[in-house]
């Protein structure tokens, strides 16, 4: 009986060692995306001659948008302001010498995507970016303390995930007919566990992340990448553009640095710092960030940086 104890715990051990030392490994790989997931130059070209990138008009969208067409691609932009549109296709056209197409749509809206099919219709596609997504404050709030809470409801669901399966639908087919493809939709780090106070945002981004790994799972024998990326902080109109630092990246540097993680698997955070970040987000027991003290402090914060910004701003526009 001892020594059958003694070779349980034993192996038991060792199973455990080698479990945390392959997860080790496998973290490791991602601190070192240019070696361990080496693209080819001609990598997002050899996917296909066109991009489509939604919510492209600004911030990361904007970024991806002229980094596929700085690759070679020739690229779809979209969005809802046909004015700004326009300025980041003549930037693309002016600076990478690609062909680009302006669609211009409110994803908040519905029976849009007939539309959206006949633009793409016979474009040999080999990138999609679903990127356009909504935030309903960036003030953290309750539920049920939104005002308009219904046109936010339907908004958030049209725009962070009924366009995302809308446009897998339209694209998918032609990728897996050619063996070939890229999606990548943009999720949010905030989505990695229950977060109160943006509770209607995360569970969007979390059906994002979810449907995307479930879909590279069905269609990457077909040859299609299909990844979640979940960024925490970047720059944009949607966080009201704060100052950039390590953890908070500019759209420019989380673009380049996301895109070399395309093929480090279906979840990715795209970029070292954001998964330092997810990793701590999940090491602290929720008890802890779900107790009323947390939020409130959570909320204090949010709002204090947010009066800062309006104060330095008027400052600025004063000087």
């Amino acid at each position: 009986m001892k020594s059958l104890m003694e070779w349980f715990f034993t192996t038991l051990g060792a199973v455990v060692v080698i479990y945390y030392g392959v997860k080790l490994l496998l973290f490791t790989r991602m601190l070192y995306p240019k070696r361990w997931f080496p693209l080819p130059k001609s990598f997002f070209l050899s996917m296909g001659e066109w991009a489509v990138v939604t919510g492209a008009s600004e911030g990361i969208g904007r970024q991806y948008a002229l980094a596929l067409a700085e690759q070679g691609m020739n690229v779809v932009i979209m969005s809802r302001t046909k004015v700004t549109l326009d300025k980041v296709a003549k930037e693309i056209s002016e600076t990478t010498h690609r062909m680009v197409k302006v669609v211009v749509v409110d994803f908040t809206k519905d029976n849009i995507f007939n539309d959206i099919e006949e633009e793409l219709m016979y474009l040999d596609i080999g990138v999609l970016v679903n990127n356009v997504g909504m935030l309903p404050s960036v003030i953290p709030r309750r539920f049920l303390e939104e005002e308009d809470l219904d046109q936010i409801i339907t908004g958030v669901i049209n725009c962070n995930v009924k366009t995302m399966v809308k446009m897998c639908k339209i694209v998918l087919p032609g990728m897996e007919n050619r063996r070939k493809g890229v999606i990548v939709n943009i999720a949010s780090g905030i989505a990695s566990i229950p977060f109160p106070l943006y509770s209607l945002y995360a569970a969007s981004k979390i059906f994002v992340e979810r449907f995307s790994q479930g879909l590279h799972a069905e269609y990457k024998d077909k040859g299609v990448i299909i990844q979640a990326v979940t960024p925490f902080g970047v720059s944009t109109r949607m966080v009201r553009y704060q100052q950039t630092n390590v953890a908070m990246l500019s759209p420019r540097d989380f673009v380049k640095s996301s895109m070399q993680y395309i093929r480090a698997g279906d979840k990715t955070y795209g970029s070292i710092c954001h998964m330092f970040l997810g990793w701590l987000l999940n090491s602290i027991p929720l008890k802890i960030l779900h107790t009323e003290s947390v939020l409130h402090g959570l909320q204090e914060y949010v709002e204090r940086k947010q009066e800062e910004k309006k104060s330095s701003s008027s400052v600025i526009s004063e000087a």
